[in-house]
C-alpha cells in the first residue's frame, strides 16, 4: 500500500525525497513533500527515515 505524508507535520526537510529510490517524492508549492502514488513501490524507506515520523501507510 502506498505511503502518505501528513503535510501538517512535514517541515520540508527533504530526507524522504533523498532516500526514495525511484523519485516518487517531490516538493510541492508550499515546500512540503508529496508522494506520487502511481510511482510508489511501497519500499518504506521514506517512512523509516522521516525524522518527524509524518509518513504512514495510506
Amino acid at each position: 500500500m502506498p505511503r502518505r505524508i501528513n503535510k501538517s507535520d512535514c517541515v520540508g526537510c527533504g530526507t524522504c525525497e533523498q532516500v526514495c529510490i525511484i523519485g516518487s517524492i517531490v516538493e510541492d508549492k508550499d515546500r512540503k513533500r508529496i508522494i506520487t502514488e502511481s510511482a510508489c513501490v511501497d519500499c518504506g524507506a521514506c517512512q523509516l527515515t522521516c525524522p518527524r515520523k509524518c509518513i504512514s501507510e495510506k
